[in-house]
């Protein structure tokens, strides 16, 4: 497969192993709501970042969607597009070197890309999946970049979606934008019969509206039908619930439309034809010239259901039709081009944060398609360019319609942007707020919800010499002792010196007075008397202590021991 090359690629290619592991450090002022919810905002260099967040969640992010600098050369963006913030600039000299200082902006773009997409791989779930915002500026070499990283294989497509007209271009109007989309493992979907879905435009507001109305009118579906015709009649032009006007009768099953059922115009000659007794009349109702598209047992087990999936006319002189019903078709597949008017994100944005406040975010709406399309209940969805917050906003949005919420985590390198931008945002969607922009200022509500702020430490977990630092909790060192051994994200509770049990073996920590004793006799030190407290298990163990003073026993008891700090990888 042919490699994408760039100056200072080598420097970079293992960059991220070079990178130090960091502690989450919790900023209990600048979170919100309830912060035992699994969300999490982070504030740093997302490098570093994804590094510190890998022992917890390695493997276990189902959807990673980021909206990189997109290099378009315009010093305006708050994450400076042309990489080349005072980050940036000394991250590309310390790490390229005298390189970094000539470097032309899609090198200095790919040497920012290549490492963060090695560790967002990690992240990834066998059944996740990434998707990238990108324009023209670097779509071929994120193309390129992404298959040199996640493997030809699991490319998905790269998707087009058209945002507007522009009139003030001197050759081509450029008016759309990318999304490119990679699985972690294409054959693992194929193999499971997964299915990509996003939630029809309009459609929940119309289920929601439809419940409310069910409330009020219980089983008189004559009135209901009455009130909601004249609900659609009064939507604005254009508005997506329009789109569901046709779904306007109901019966105890819910919200339907009668669609027909005839035999296709074929030209065939032997399609069924059978009598379908009116309920009323009890005469044969009107029969398609074409027949029937269904044999007469489907027809007959359609009527056999309570309430029918048949519906009716006034009597046997009207041709009889299926009902579809809306909260079955809810969902359709995502085309490869769309189009949705950028101008709504950024009005979005300035009703929360204020005018000017972010440029070109990007839509909610849009990013909940696509986190909805291939998250489940409970799912964890990482953005490492967190920006305005779009991300979280979205999510906060798919949530009000699962029983168990989707989880974020947001990264976000610019201090203020991460406080008084990324967090408001999302502080506010989740608490609700008045509009501080646009023409109508009515109250919006809350999503619900909560999240933790963190910020990360100052200093490495290891220190200069490889030595642990002297605050790191049990805890925190429990998982990267975890991620060390097994690659993955540790879920377990840090409590107990058996951390869990990985593929066959269990593995154990000892540090930090685990066992309430940090004396050699007892504490972080592998001795007989230890070995014979510790929680039991009969298969071959990894053992991490200071020094192992079991000898011979070792092998015996089937421990394979790794002395802390210097077996780990740092």
């Amino acid at each position: 497969m042919p490699t994408l090359n760039w100056i200072g690629k080598e420097a970079v290619v293992k960059h991220h192993k070079e990178v130090p592991f960091r502690l989450l450090e919790p900023v209990a002022e600048l979170s919100c709501g309830d912060t035992s919810s699994g969300n999490l905002i982070v504030q740093g260099d997302n490098l570093h970042a994804l590094k510190a967040l890998l022992p917890r969640y390695a493997g276990q992010v189902k959807c990673i969607y980021i909206d990189p600098p997109y290099n378009t050369g315009n010093e305006g963006w708050v994450y400076n597009d042309n990489v080349n913030s005072p980050e940036i600039r000394k991250w590309l000299g310390e790490v390229v070197g005298k390189e970094g200082e000539t470097l032309d902006r899609h090198d200095r773009w790919l040497s920012m890309m290549y490492p963060r997409l090695v560790l967002l791989k990690q992240f990834l779930r066998d059944d996740g999946s990434i998707f990238v915002s990108i324009d023209d500026n670097e779509v071929g070499n994120l193309q390129a970049l992404m298959r040199e990283v996640f493997g030809a294989t699991n490319e998905v497509a790269t998707i087009i979606w058209e945002k507007g007209k522009k009139g003030d271009s001197k050759l081509v109007s450029v008016t759309h934008e990318y999304i490119v989309a990679f699985a972690r493992n294409k054959a693992l979907l194929k193999e499971r019969k997964v299915r990509w879905r996003r939630r029809k435009p309009g459609i929940d507001a119309v289920l929601d509206h439809y419940q409310s109305l069910r409330k009020k009118h219980g089983d008189d579906h004559a009135a209901l039908r009455k009130e909601l015709m004249a609900w659609y009649r009064a939507l604005p032009k254009g508005d997506p619930r329009k789109a569901h006007k046709h779904y306007n009768w109901s019966d105890k099953r819910g919200l339907y439309f009668p669609d027909n059922f005839h035999g296709p115009d074929d030209g065939r000659e032997n399609r069924p034809r059978y009598p379908i007794p009116h309920p009323v009349t009890q005469q044969p109702c009107a029969m398609p010239s074409t027949g029937w598209r269904w044999e007469e047992d489907t027809t007959k087990a359609a009527l056999a259901e309570d309430p029918p999936r048949i519906h009716f006319g006034k009597d046997h002189t009207t041709i009889p039709n299926r009902k579809s019903y809306l909260f079955e078709i809810d969902e359709e597949p995502m085309m490869s081009v769309f189009y949705k008017d950028g101008r709504a994100a950024t009005l979005e944005v300035e009703a929360i944060l204020g005018a000017g406040a972010f440029p070109f975010p990007k839509d909610s709406e849009v990013i909940a398609d696509l986190v909805g399309m291939v998250v489940e209940p409970g799912d964890l969805v990482l953005d490492s360019f967190g920006g305005s917050g779009t991300t979280a906003h979205a999510v906060l949005r798919l949530n009000q319609h699962l029983k168990e919420p989707v989880r974020f985590i947001l990264v976000e390198l610019n201090d203020d942007v991460a406080r008084s931008k990324t967090r408001e945002r999302v502080r506010k969607a989740i608490e609700g707020y008045t509009p501080l922009a646009g023409k109508k200022r009515v109250p919006v509500e809350g999503l619900g919800g909560g999240f933790q702020f963190c910020r990360l430490s100052a200093e490495p977990l290891f220190d200069a010499e490889g030595q642990i630092r002297r605050d790191v909790t049990f805890a925190q060192l429990a998982e990267f002792v975890w991620f060390a051994e097994t690659g993955t994200g540790y879920i377990g509770h840090a409590d107990s010196p058996l951390l869990g049990v990985h593929e066959g073996r269990a593995i154990y920590l000892l540090y930090n007075g685990i066992l309430k004793d940090r004396s050699v006799a007892g504490g972080n030190v592998l001795t007989g008397p230890v070995f014979d407290v510790l929680p039991k298990f009969a298969g071959p163990k990894v053992i991490y202590a200071a020094a192992n003073r079991i000898g011979g026993r070792a092998a015996r008891e089937g421990i394979t021991f790794k002395q802390t700090p210097y077996a780990l990888e740092v």
